[in-house]
């Protein structure tokens, strides 16, 4: 990130998303190597004879390899591409712009430059409330608006992007192309809950 860096521009912060979408993998991760061992095990004891009489016991190793496979289709299926997912996004805040970004071998940017956003508000479900996590959306004047989801610790992090937008220049605030100003409108950092005081 330091290399492409603007003049004068600092990272703040720099995040992953909210963990938790690696809870089921996890298990997965714990349940499926033990659920193999023990189809293996009994296989081997002769398990698949006694309930199906007709199965040879030549079989034996193809249905270990089977578990096997089984077990190693869900491993790197299901469970590696989610921690691949979570591991390749990131969120990192500066003191000029909010920068995402997805995937490791197809990688998509976003970029929102601090002067453009009017607005931050975040959105969080029950389980976000838990964990403190939430998704935040920007509103920058234009029709397409940015959605950073499951951000952890969300409320400190839409602080530091209020700071961030407050420490601007002032004539930089609503400086983005085809910005309207509106002196009676409520500045980013200006609805904070508690105020101006907070800060």
């Amino acid at each position: 990130m330091r290399r492409v860096l603007l003049p004068g521009e600092q990272v703040i912060v720099v995040t992953r998303p909210q963990p938790r979408m690696l809870i089921v993998p996890g298990l997965f991760f714990v349940v499926v190597p033990a659920l193999a061992a023990y189809a293996c095990a009994w296989v081997v004891k002769g398990g698949p004879a006694r309930l199906v009489p007709f199965i040879p016991k030549d079989w034996t190793p193809w249905l270990v390899a089977v578990c096997l496979g089984l077990a190693a289709w869900v491993l790197l299926g299901y469970c590696l591409p989610r921690v691949i997912a979570w591991h390749a996004t990131r969120y990192i805040l500066t003191s000029q712009r909010l920068v995402t970004r997805y995937g490791m071998l197809r990688r998509r940017d976003e970029q929102v430059p601090l002067a453009t956003v009017r607005n931050v508000a975040i959105e969080q479900s029950l389980l976000q409330r838990l964990l403190r996590s939430g998704n935040i959306s920007l509103e920058t004047g234009y029709p397409d608006g940015m959605v950073v989801p499951d951000v952890p610790e969300v409320a400190t992090f839409r602080n530091f992007m209020l700071d961030a937008i407050g420490d601007l220049p002032k004539g930089e605030v609503f400086g983005g192309e085809g910005m309207s100003y509106n002196p009676g409108e409520a500045r980013p950092w200006e609805t904070r809950e508690g105020g101006r005081d907070e800060r």
